[in-house]
């Protein structure tokens, strides 16, 4: 059966968009408390309290977080479609059973709750959690460190969001990256570094079956101050997963998708096929190449070539939605740049917010061609 196709059997509809705080999460740590053991391993800087679900029995103890970064939460909505499979067993019986037996799984999903609320990556002090590691100033990573010295996990899965500014030279986004962080400033391929590559590697195996050439690895400059890098120095193998754009998702329902199916291989309960093995260190590496939205050919008062006006959104909460304002982001050539939407004018000038004159940083309510006054964009009440 495909994996995809059999989604719909455990895909978790009751949280979803991109806003997702652990009071959207309560309800559902409440119906699985008599099927996995829940346990609250510690406080937020604002005292909300951060939960931990255990799964399984096996030998290997792997330990996962999500929402770090309070405004990362697709791997948070993948985390809940996964417990769902597990929780109902609709399919693939045998191979979860294995998997219980097998694994003991302790997954965090949502660690930075302050953070969460306020749609913010960093907690409630400001502070960015993936940047504690060692001194651990902030609560919620002095409760990270606790569990990981109680575990002494086999290995950690660091999930995280990536934004739509990752792509790769063929033009695709970065629908779903991996790293294995590096333990030293030489990179050096450490044995709980190798390890998680060739996770990674198997991941990759049934990725690349369903989004091919949208899957990539993510920078491995190493900081110690990164969880990712501070745990694999301590020799425990580390995945970081990144979560990041598909055509036309910008609620990441179909990423979560992606996101679920690797860890549902990850754990063996699908596995790759021969044909779609990819080694690591040929997994394209991410670049900043992408723009939400490309103008291409633009004639700009007293520039004399024809120009490229990118755009970008930025996501701002409203209430309980997350709007995206679209701004003006870069004027340029922008030849190695695609974008997620992309219009050419054919050297007509365009007014942004009925102006002639725009800028770098200003806010778009509509964007009009003064060619033939056709409507290129416009601010609508949707939340995409």
């Amino acid at each position: 059966m495909n994996i995809l196709e059999a989604y719909a059997t455990f895909f978790e509809a009751k949280i979803e968009g991109r806003y997702v705080t652990l009071e959207h999460l309560s309800p559902l740590l409440k119906v699985y408390k008599n099927m996995f053991q829940i346990s609250e391993i510690g406080t937020s800087e604002l005292g909300q309290k951060i939960p931990m679900l255990k799964m399984g029995q096996g030998e290997k103890t792997v330990l996962g977080w999500s929402q770090m970064h309070g405004n990362e939460a697709t791997t948070t909505k993948a985390i809940f479609d996964f417990l769902k499979l597990i929780a109902e067993q609709k399919i693939y019986k045998k191979e979860i059973s294995e998997f219980l037996k097998t694994y003991t799984f302790y997954i965090i999903p949502i660690l930075n709750p302050d953070g969460a609320a306020k749609y913010t990556r960093e907690n409630a002090n400001g502070i960015d959690l993936n940047r504690d590691a060692q001194d651990q100033t902030q609560s919620e990573s002095r409760v990270l460190a606790k569990v990981f010295r109680d575990l002494q996990p086999d290995l950690c899965l660091n999930l995280h969001d990536q934004r739509t500014i990752y792509g790769f030279k063929n033009g695709k986004p970065a629908t779903v990256s991996f790293l294995s962080p590096a333990a030293d400033t030489k990179r050096s391929l450490t044995p709980s570094r190798k390890i998680a590559i060739q996770h990674i590697e198997t991941m990759v195996g049934v990725l690349q079956g369903l989004i091919p050439g949208q899957i990539g690895r993510y920078d491995d400059a190493f900081n110690a101050n990164c969880v990712g890098d501070s745990f694999q120095m301590a020799g425990v193998p580390t995945i970081l997963f990144e979560a990041g754009h598909f055509p036309d998702d910008y609620q990441r329902e179909e990423t979560r998708k992606y996101i679920c199916s690797a860890l549902i291989t990850l754990f063996g309960i699908v596995k790759p096929s021969a044909t779609t093995s990819i080694l690591y260190a040929k997994i394209s590496e991410n670049k900043k190449n992408f723009k939400d939205l490309l103008i291409r050919n633009v004639s700009i008062p007293g520039i004399f070539r024809l120009k490229t006006v990118a755009f970008q959104y930025i996501e701002v909460l409203e209430g309980s939605h997350i709007v995206f304002q679209l701004h003006v982001d870069e004027i340029g050539d922008l030849t190695s740049c695609f974008g997620h939407q992309e219009l050419d004018v054919s050297g007509a000038e365009i007014l942004v917010n009925s102006q002639q004159n725009y800028q770098v940083g200003e806010k778009v309510l509509k964007i009009v061609s003064k060619k033939d006054d056709s409507l290129l964009f416009i601010k609508e009440d949707k939340f995409l």
